[in-house]
């Protein structure tokens, strides 16, 4: 009884999802690659902030996080320190001069577009590296979530997980086919609304059970090195280098273009971190409510779901599941638009086209293209040798925060950068991050296990090949220098 209770209830939420969709679809049929992609730069700072926010705290965040605190201490709490650090320096920093500088280059609607038209160039080299890169990593990021939404039914309902996974994947797909940005945006604050709801109520009651003699265990009887944060300098290291993937995270720095003035950015800033830190502080407490609450359960990625289910009736527990619900789609549907806007704006349109595709047929190679990835996303997500939710995570964070945080960084900040210069960083950073995956992580390395998380020495490998080649090579023109003067005078653009 209780399990069709919450089932009903998540039918209910994913309608209204739909509805979002097929809103923006009828709102913006005619409207063109801009309105798709990026909203038309019309964002004000409430939405823009929540949307940020939600489709970057993807499940891992009432699922992976929780129940790597859960299972191995405190320790793993300087995973949300560092997040919570990268997140308010790229909305304090990034975020007002890459609105600008994104308008200055050319009105550039992708983060592609924008490091190239930087300097200026009409080459597609980088364009095309940035678009391989998106579409892999996304395709793997995508399919955490897509793998999130089939452990949710399978623990509530007890509905087969892949059959779970494709009805999410296919809702996920509909309204981002059909309402592109302006829907993923607005889907996006709904659900950033609902997940902050659900951290803040589920931890705070269970700990009050907890206080009241109905948890299994007390503060002393789990044990004093759960407590203990200093577990070693390398936790430490690895811990603060997630922060330094919000630098490089396509699907998120994208929402900084769309804000629709200067003004606007500086409200989502102060919305935004104060959001986002508390889902952190609140995803923490829930791994230590469900350590005390629950005791030892058998699968620690369901620590959130079993506290819901086991303190709320079935209407309140379905309406707080649908956080995880909210979580896995408001990441996986910004990826796939990401992704899509990638290879339609910056390969199909310059490359195979030669600018000539019109904005019809850019939409519907864009909705193709989240259709596709969206399939393949499925595929890794059904392969039960695909990774826990936290791993895919971290392998794609890895890979856009290495590749993509120094030359961004740079790009901003340094008038020297050139053309080469960020290409060869953009390559270095994502090799070095996926040949230290394969052959120097803690769990898949094949020669040494270092034990440092890899985006870490990627990301200052990037930056240092970037910085290199551009002091070695032809400085970048006046043309260039010029308009990053502009943007960096504050002058009006």
């Amino acid at each position: 009884m209780k399990s069709n209770v919450e089932l009903i209830v998540f039918i209910v939420y994913l309608v209204f999802m739909l509805s979002i969709g097929v809103y923006f679809f009828v709102k913006t049929k005619n409207g063109g690659e801009k309105d798709y992609f990026l909203g038309g730069r019309k964002m004000g700072p409430v939405v823009s902030a929540l949307s940020a926010g939600a489709s970057d705290m993807s499940a891992w965040v009432l699922m992976g996080l929780p129940a790597s605190i859960y299972a191995a201490g405190l320790g793993k709490t300087w995973i949300a320190i560092g997040l919570a650090i990268g997140y308010a320096l790229s909305w304090i920093f990034m975020a007002p001069r890459l609105r600008r500088y994104s308008i200055a280059a050319k009105d550039s609607i992708t983060i592609p577009q924008y490091l190239t038209n930087r300097f200026l160039s009409s080459k597609k080299s980088l364009q095309v590296v940035c678009a391989i890169i998106f579409l892999v990593a996304y395709t793997v990021y995508a399919a955490s979530s897509i793998k999130a939404c089939g452990t949710l039914f399978n623990t509530v309902v007890g509905i087969d997980a892949k059959i779970a996974m494709y009805v999410a994947a296919a809702i996920i797909i509909s309204y981002t086919f059909l309402g592109g940005f302006s829907a993923v945006c607005w889907t996006d604050f709904f659900q950033g609304l609902l997940m902050l709801g659900a951290l803040l109520i589920a931890p705070i009651f269970a700990l009050v059970l907890v206080k009241n003699g109905e948890g299994v265990s007390t503060l002393n009887e789990v044990g004093d090195g759960y407590w203990n944060m200093l577990t070693g300098w390398k936790d430490i290291i690895s811990g603060l280098g997630w922060g330094l993937g919000y630098f490089g995270m396509p699907h998120i720095i994208i929402r900084f273009m769309s804000v629709r003035s200067d003004k606007d950015v500086k409200k989502s800033s102060v919305i935004g971190i104060s959001w986002t830190v508390l889902i952190l502080v609140f995803s923490v407490i829930a791994a230590i409510a469900g350590r005390m609450f629950l005791g030892d359960i058998e699968d620690s990625s369901t620590v959130f779901i079993q506290i819901v289910r086991k303190i709320f009736h079935p209407v309140f527990s379905g309406i707080l599941l649908s956080a995880i619900l909210a979580a896995s789609m408001s990441t996986a549907d910004s990826q796939l638009l990401a992704s899509a806007s990638a290879f339609s704006s910056d390969v199909y349109k310059p490359i195979f086209r030669k600018g000539k595709a019109s904005d019809k047929e850019m939409l519907w190679v864009g909705r193709v293209v989240v259709l596709a990835i969206a399939v393949v996303a499925l595929i890794i997500a059904a392969n039960p040798n695909s990774g826990t939710i936290m791993s895919l995570v971290e392998n794609a964070w890895g890979v856009f925060g290495a590749a993509f945080g120094p030359v961004i960084l740079l790009s901003l900040f340094w008038r020297r950068l050139t053309f080469s210069g960020a290409l060869s960083g953009i390559i270095a950073g994502a090799a070095v991050d996926i040949l230290w995956l394969i052959f120097l992580n803690d769990t898949t390395g094949k020669f040494i296990n270092i034990g440092v998380y890899e985006i870490v020495p990627a990301f200052f490998c990037g930056l240092i090949v970037a910085v290199v080649v551009s002091l070695i090579g032809k400085k970048p023109s006046d043309e260039v220098v010029a308009v990053f003067d502009k943007v960096a005078s504050k002058e009006e653009i």
